[in-house]
């Protein structure tokens, strides 16, 4: 028997130029495929929260250019589609005004435009699995860690189906009722298997509230962070930056020292109270001086 393929809505989103979906997306790919943000080179697959806390599903599929730069966007009911609209407009850093006054006057950050142009950090939607991709990134190597949030993903997240498509989202209440054990099967060490659960409980009971940590200062989101067990300030930096979309520069993270010493030091490492101070002037568009700036350390400048 054939099944039926249900309705679907398809709506195009459009974005101010420059913007390099592709590479800017690569992200999602360049360690595999952790289920939860999905990107094969041309078609995206992901899920946001709606105003009732629904978990959404949807595709985007690549059909501009770097100077025309569009996606075409597929959810399941055309009521969901405001929401998800918003949410697509939205998830790529951009900083066009502060960008443009930084490039007038920083001549590496110019280059690095000139080279990669439209290359831009795109945001993790769902604060919780951004913390848990923090978790299992800790003291790894990248592939390995997506290897184990797929797994996660796959025994304890929730499944969405679009279509052709299938794509993870975790729910804090699953995760919580989960055993340490149980995590360690999927190969996480025991103390990130604990992070997890304590992350996931106190997301459950409401002890942290990670949505309130939108309209909350940046320093106020590190001590709430830091506050958790497995988090230090240079992961709340990075949650700052990569899930609320915030100008932060995680300036102790060796990665972004290594990328700002390379830029600006003649390839010494500065100290992270240097890193500070050389990227300071990056001000409102130091998400995307920071992107740049470490895309062009991973291309050996």
């Amino acid at each position: 028997m054939r099944h039926k393929r249900l309705p679907v809505y398809t709506f195009m989103v459009e974005f101010p130029a420059p913007l390099d979906i592709p590479a800017s997306l690569d992200i999602f790919r360049r360690t595999g495929d952790d289920g939860l943000d999905r990107w094969d080179g041309r078609v995206l697959v992901r899920t946001t929260r709606v105003a009732d806390n629904t978990v959404v599903p949807f595709v985007g599929t690549v059909v501009g250019t770097v100077d025309a730069p569009a996606l075409e966007v597929t959810v399941a009911h055309a009521t969901h589609a405001p929401a998800v609209e918003h949410t697509v407009r939205t998830m790529f850093v951009t900083a066009p005004g502060p960008l443009t006054e930084l490039l007038a006057i920083d001549p590496i950050i110019a280059g690095l435009e000139a080279r990669y142009p439209g290359l831009r950090p795109v945001l993790q939607l769902d604060p919780l699995t951004a913390l848990i991709r923090a978790i299992s990134a800790q003291q790894v190597n990248l592939r390995w860690a997506t290897t184990t949030r797929r797994r996660l993903a796959e025994a304890f997240g929730c499944q969405h189906t679009l279509g052709d498509h299938q794509v993870f989202s975790f729910a804090a209440e699953h995760l919580a009722a989960v055993e340490v054990m149980a995590l360690r099967a999927l190969q996480f060490t025991t103390r990130k298997a604990e992070y997890i659960v304590a992350l996931a409980t106190a997301v459950a009971t409401g002890r942290l509230d990670l949505a309130a940590l939108r309209d909350r200062p940046d320093a106020e989101v590190i001590a709430c962070l830091v506050a958790c067990r497995g988090f230090g300030r240079w992961t709340a930096e990075w949650f700052l930056a990569r899930a609320l979309g915030r100008p932060r520069v995680v300036a102790g993270d060796l990665g972004v020292r290594k990328a700002v010493g390379a830029a600006y030091c003649h390839g010494n490492t500065p100290s992270e109270t240097e890193v500070r101070e050389l990227t300071a002037h990056w001000g409102a568009a130091a998400g995307v001086a920071q992107q740049l700036l470490l895309h062009g350390l991973s291309q050996g400048f």
